[in-house]
């Protein structure tokens, strides 16, 4: 299976921006999904974008103010975070569905945005 390593994540203000990112270690079907999700304290692990090669889908709560992006040539995905809310406060995983079926997640990387 895939190893995904992400990274960008960080302490930042109401009203900033991070760019998260994850690198899978070997080369990625572009038409396999990849994305991303967060998990905030005593809450389950919920999607907040994922992107193949047909579609692009947010979550209602990040539309117009995240955008994920896929460089398919470094086998690598971006979460572009903007206006970020504390409510953003989560861990966010990398995710990539193999062809199998089964997923790869990555180790996580925090985010933490103050009011």
């Amino acid at each position: 299976q895939v190893q995904l390593v992400e990274s960008g994540g960080g302490l930042v203000q109401a009203g900033g921006s991070l760019r998260l990112s994850c690198a899978a270690s070997k080369i990625i079907s572009t038409i396999n999904a990849m994305g991303w999700y967060r998990q905030a304290p005593g809450k389950p692990r919920q999607l907040v974008a994922i992107i193949s090669s047909i579609m692009t889908t947010y979550a209602d709560s990040v539309k117009g103010r995240f955008t994920i992006s896929r460089d398919n040539a470094k086998n690598t995905v971006y979460l572009q975070m903007n206006s970020l809310k504390p409510e953003d406060t989560a861990v966010y995983y990398c995710c990539y569905n193999n062809n199998d079926g089964s997923p790869s997640w990555g180790q996580g990387t925090q985010v933490t945005v103050s009011s």
